[in-house]
């Protein structure tokens, strides 16, 4: 087989290029040719990456940015040359960019939309791109989600239950510094350590964990690491509540920073309140390190899929800092709860979201179309 994976940027920063980048690796690792189209993001320049002897990344340069939609119009051109070198174009959505070059390359090989979330909320490009968007659904031989979840209760997607399977998103267990570790915990001996992890943006719910710390006894402490829009407005939170010694915001974290923090922790939290966050990869992330996970109920996301109540974690009423503390209490406080949540987190991580586990169920769908 030779597969091309299809859509969003490079260098890989957010979610949706990472499992584009990770199934490649996987794919070649198994002797699989498996190359990656994509547009450059970070004034990064146009050039082909040879990974290696499966695998090459072609970066094609974005010219414009409208309404965080990379346009390359060089795409198009691109994928018209080497469209017809595929048994199969792996597609992710949502990227308008990427669905006009397909549109337009002329491919008559079979396609697999792989749909990681709905436009939520650009309604102004969804209304541009529908017409397209349609198309792209009729045109996919099948459509995969990353839970069972979202993909079925999709509004967009109704009709097509037909054509629809899922691959969860896989990641190789966290490797972590250990002295970036010992000298997290050493920065925190005798509290019990809560992190989370992403954008400061308003589906992240971070002004409801923040609030959360008023109701926690005084040796919890919790870390939050990312940048973001939101950032002085979380500040003034925690300086109007006088929590600076319960919280605090890291700022942004290198992956080894990250993962140190993953490791260092008692407790994982995603305290998300919308359907943006349609999976959360940070979750799997304190999975592999066996951390119990807190989420919220969010309607129609596979959050909830992801970490499995009274499983891998527990889940509460989002937008709620009272109920939010009242699990985070009860995790901590319960040493027996603890233990199993954390062995049921490293099970569930090695059962659904190792990376082996998505490239098995990737090559076994694609073995159907080929």
């Amino acid at each position: 087989m030779k597969i091309l994976q299809l859509g969003k940027f490079y260098p890989i920063r957010g979610g949706v290029e990472k499992v584009m980048y990770d199934i490649m690796l996987g794919l070649s690792e198994r002797g699989i040719h498996c190359d990656m189209l994509c547009a450059s993001t970070e004034e990064y320049p146009q050039e082909d990456i040879i990974l290696n002897e499966y695998a090459r990344v072609f970066v094609i340069k974005t010219s414009l940015k409208i309404a965080a939609t990379m346009l390359a119009p060089s795409m198009i051109i691109r994928l018209r040359k080497i469209a017809a070198d595929y048994d199969i174009i792996h597609i992710h959505h949502p990227d308008p960019m990427a669905a006009l070059a397909l549109y337009l390359s002329g491919y008559k090989g079979k396609v697999i939309l792989h749909w990681h979330s709905d436009i939520l909320k650009q309604k102004t490009l969804l209304r541009l791109y529908k017409p397209l968007q349609t198309w792209l659904i009729n045109r996919a031989n099948l459509i995969v989600g990353t839970t069972p979840v979202y993909v079925s209760q999709s509004s967009f997607l109704k009709n097509y239950q037909y054509k629809i399977n899922y691959i969860p998103i896989g990641v190789l267990p966290i490797q972590p510094n250990n002295d970036i570790v010992q000298r997290i915990r050493n920065e925190n001996i005798g509290k019990t350590l809560i992190f989370s992890l992403g954008r400061l943006v308003e589906y992240k719910g971070y002004e409801f964990l923040i609030e959360s710390a008023k109701y926690l006894p005084e040796n919890y402490r919790i870390v939050i690491g990312g940048k973001g829009p939101l950032k002085e407005k979380l500040e003034s939170i925690i300086a109007e509540n006088n929590l600076h010694d319960k919280v605090e915001l890291l700022g942004f974290l290198s992956d080894e920073e990250a993962y140190g923090y993953f490791a260092a922790s008692d407790l994982f939290i995603l305290s998300s309140i919308a359907k943006t966050e349609a999976f959360a990869i940070v979750q799997i992330e304190a999975m592999s390190c066996g951390k119990p996970i807190i989420t919220c109920d969010i309607e129609g996301s596979g959050v909830s899929w992801v970490n499995k109540h009274q499983n891998s974690g527990l889940i509460c009423e989002g937008k709620n800092s009272l109920e939010l503390a009242k699990n985070i209490i009860l995790i901590g406080e319960d040493r027996n709860l603890y233990n199993n949540l954390s062995l049921g987190a490293k099970m569930r991580f090695n059962t659904y979201f190792h990376r082996n586990v998505m490239i098995d169920k990737t090559i076994e769908l694609y073995t159907t179309l080929v």
